[in-house]
């Protein structure tokens, strides 16, 4: 999504990996959008269904159930948080709203909150749009996965193509001054923009499972064993909501990941057609570019070690992308727990 905001992606519906049309006619599966499930009864085995189009309500039953509710952006709760330019990015409405107000307002200046994944990735591409960037990220570093030293070097190249990258720094509240925003950061320090993007973090949806009475794990995520099945065993549940098990650690996790979610529902329903697929826990592998740089990282990091109790011994290498014979390599710096 971010990089049809800016540009790079020129098609819309290159993002559109599937339409309820080309479900039915390549796999025979009914597809109904504009459907909202509000509802869960256990003990009849029904979803009630709000069609969001006609107002209506109706029932489905089911004889096995699966939750693939994601998980939705954080919005805080502090003054100006819900303001018109103010925006979070988790689907393709929130997508068409920033696309259209960058198309529309032609704004100059942007403030991301936030140096997860999706905001360094909104950063560069409000950059390519012509924005200029402010970044805030309430701890010492962007990408938390990464470790201290090797998120510096992403600093580095961050501020080289001309964001100003505030670290330590959260932001406070947001006002409405004319047509854009005054944005007050730690320590009382304003900050003028014409939007916001508030990409602080995800949280699990686990509203229909709460009231569906299934048990719960961290962070609010849904509880599933390896099969993926919930307390319940005819419901199942994948993707962002769940919780998994570390594969280093053995702890759990929320890893709201492309990957392992591609993985839960594949082995959930070789489970519900009565195979035995067990989920073996998630690496957390992940992969960002950051304008002319790629940064990634699987396993664990030398803090969740260190939380973890377990021991290590840490190296620092150079080698090439490739091997040296052949022209056009150059030079990673990796690290290596």
């Amino acid at each position: 999504l971010p990089y049809y905001i800016g540009g790079t992606i020129q098609k819309r519906n290159k993002l559109l990996l599937q339409t309820p049309e080309s479900m039915k006619e390549r796999f025979n599966v009914e597809v109904r959008v504009q459907c909202e499930v509000t509802a869960i009864d256990r003990a009849r085995k029904v979803v009630t269904v709000l069609d969001l189009t006609s107002g209506k309500t109706y029932e489905e039953r089911y004889d096995k159930l699966v939750l693939s509710p994601g998980a939705a952006p954080m919005r805080p709760d502090f003054p100006g948080s819900m303001l018109p330019n103010v925006f979070t990015l988790r689907n393709m409405a929130d997508c068409d709203a920033i696309k259209g107000y960058l198309t529309e307002s032609k704004p100059a200046r942007a403030l991301v909150v936030g140096g997860g994944f999706i905001g360094v990735e909104m950063v560069e591409n409000l950059v390519h749009a012509g924005v200029d960037v402010t970044a805030i990220e309430l701890a010492d570093q962007v990408l938390a996965p990464l470790d201290y030293e090797m998120a510096c070097m992403v600093h580095q190249n961050m501020r080289a193509h001309g964001v100003d990258l505030r670290l330590s720094t959260g932001l406070e509240a947001i006002e409405q001054e004319g047509a854009g925003l005054t944005c007050t950061l730690s320590g009382g320090v304003k900050v003028f923009a014409d939007m916001v993007l508030l990409a602080i973090g995800v949280r699990a949806d686990h509203a229909l499972a709460q009231q569906a009475g299934l048990e719960l794990d961290i962070k609010g995520s849904i509880r599933v064993d390896e099969h993926m099945a919930t307390s319940d065993p005819d419901i199942y549940a994948v993707g962002d909501a769940v919780a998994v098990s570390d594969f280093v650690s053995g702890e759990k996790a929320v890893l709201p990941l492309a990957g392992p979610a591609n993985r839960q529902g594949r082995i959930a329903a070789d489970n519900i057609c009565g195979g035995d697929s067990h989920y073996r826990g998630s690496q957390g592998s992940s992969v960002i570019k950051v304008f002319d740089m790629t940064a990634a990282v699987t396993g664990i990091n030398e803090q969740a070690a260190g939380r973890a109790g377990i021991r290590f011994d840490k190296v620092y290498l150079s080698p090439a992308s490739h091997a040296g014979y052949y022209p056009g390599g150059t030079t990673m710096t990796m690290k290596v727990l």
